[in-house]
């Protein structure tokens, strides 16, 4: 069991899933399909991200610099690059439906956040994260964390995912580690890619979300609850640290 949260903590651990609840209604797609991070009909000499992709930070009390998503060009095609300066930020794309075969993609890192830990507080840094949002049923939940994800949507006044399974790439930890956010048990993480991988280049994923969903949530919940959200983070506020970072081809296969 974890114990409840004090409530500027709770809320800092969930604000990567601070996103209005109407972005469910606007962008929600029946189909496999995530949008590209690029709006084709934007400027292509200064491409524009998709506004399917919401972006968000944390709440401003907090005063922490919003880390910056750009869309650029890598090998001929176009990538989403993500960069932190003592920042945070996540991209958040709605979609609800149960969850599809795979989840793929491709990643790289050039700078990883150097003290980042996962298993800390002050070390809750990564430069990179790719994260599948659920609405688990609340019955399932233990109820410590049950009135802890209470408060944060009282506080917050918006009606935060129940469960979060984010894959990292880590400087620090083993691939394959996975665990529970340090700040909030609702949210659990697998390591994909880490210091065996070297820095600056592609590393290509694909993964079966309902295998994940139930290696770190199947102790709560027997079947795979439908997903709401998907999300691309990273954030060096804990650390106060930089990190560049590349993800590109984000896509649902059957």
């Amino acid at each position: 069991m974890y114990p409840a949260l004090p409530t500027i903590n709770l809320i800092a651990a969930l604000a990567i899933l601070a996103f209005s609840t109407a972005c469910f209604a606007q962008n929600s797609l029946p189909t496999l399909a995530l949008a590209p991070f690029s709006d084709s009909d934007g400027d292509t000499a200064r491409p524009a991200l998709h506004p399917a992709w919401r972006l968000t930070g944390l709440p401003a009390k907090l005063k922490v610099p919003i880390a910056k998503f750009e869309v650029t060009s890598a090998g001929g095609e176009a990538v989403l690059q993500i960069s932190t300066d003592k920042s945070y930020g996540v991209l958040t794309h709605a979609w609800q439906g149960p969850a599809p075969a795979h989840l793929a993609w491709r990643w790289r890192v050039t700078q990883p956040v150097a003290n980042a830990n996962l298993s800390t507080k002050a070390g809750d840094d990564a430069a990179l994260k790719v994260c599948v949002m659920f609405d688990q049923a609340t019955a399932d939940i233990p109820f410590l964390q049950r009135a802890a994800l209470a408060l944060a949507r009282t506080a917050t006044g918006q009606d935060l995912p129940s469960a979060t399974l984010c894959y990292v790439w880590d400087a620090r930890s083993p691939i394959g580690t996975s665990g529970a956010n340090p700040y909030s048990a609702r949210v659990r993480y697998i390591v994909l890619n880490g210091p065996g991988n070297p820095s600056g280049q592609w590393q290509t994923q694909q993964r079966r979300v309902a295998d994940d969903f139930q290696a770190l949530f199947g102790a709560e919940s027997a079947s795979t609850p439908p997903i709401i959200a998907i999300a691309v983070g990273a954030d060096s506020d804990n650390t106060q640290g930089q990190s560049l970072a590349y993800l590109s081809q984000l896509r649902w296969l059957p």
